[in-house]
């Protein structure tokens, strides 16, 4: 059974929240303010944090940071719950280390679906899964390690399986319904605004590979052989 730590001010939002993920299976737990969230991972650590961006002491940037510095928890999964939709504050969420990002209002049907996928990602097994290697980078995904020139780099976890899927697939393009459905999980008729800005940050963080992580206009993504042509 996951357990999952709701983080925000919205008492019946939570409540709401609460109500359903029990419902299907998940244990709970409320924080209503970012100190009593802290509080509440360090007592009991959660396997995902529904994270609202706006909370009446630490922000949920704040919150998030926190627990990407805390060696106990830095690998719990992170969504964040927000009523804002614009790119830029997508983009702060996943630059501390979110892993997804839902605006509000969304459906709780969504939401339980979304929660499902990133721990049935997060729970695959990859033992023995040999390392990909391709020009300057190397992701090792039994150590879930990614390095680039030679250098350890920060992924979060949707960006890890971004760079698995895509590295595991060289030279061939993945549409936008294809990263819905095998790297988010959701079904490709759930529409959700979050490829691109995963792709934007993981290029950022490709340093002098940036370049072989390619958009093919009006069709999706894909890695290119720095070697090829």
């Amino acid at each position: 059974m996951a357990h999952v730590l709701i983080v925000d001010d919205e008492r019946d939002l939570a409540e709401l929240i609460d109500f359903n993920l029990r419902g299907a299976g998940f244990s709970t737990r409320l924080a209503f303010t970012g100190e009593a969230a802290l509080a509440a991972a360090r007592e009991q650590s959660p396997d995902v944090v529904l994270l609202d961006l706006m909370l009446p002491d630490l922000s949920g940037i704040e919150v998030c940071r926190h627990l990407r510095a805390n060696s106990q928890l830095r690998d719990v999964l992170i969504v964040m719950l927000t009523a804002k939709s614009e790119e830029g504050d997508r983009i702060r969420g996943f630059e501390v280390g979110a892993d997804d990002y839902v605006v509000k209002p969304f459906s709780v049907r969504e939401l339980v679906l979304r929660l499902k996928a990133i721990l049935r990602r997060s729970a695959a097994p990859k033992d023995s899964t040999p390392p990909l290697a391709l020009g300057p980078l190397r992701l090792d995904v039994t150590a879930h390690r990614f390095y680039v020139d030679g250098q350890e780099t920060s992924l979060t976890a949707l960006e890890f399986r971004l760079m698995e899927h895509l590295m595991a697939r060289l030279g061939r393009v993945q549409t936008r319904e294809q990263l819905l459905e095998e790297v988010w999980g959701l079904s490709s008729a759930l529409e959700t605004r979050t490829i691109d800005t995963h792709v934007m940050r993981l290029r950022d963080k490709l340093g002098s590979a940036r370049a072989l992580l390619e958009t093919v206009r009006g069709v999706g993504y894909r890695i290119v052989d720095p070697a090829a042509g």
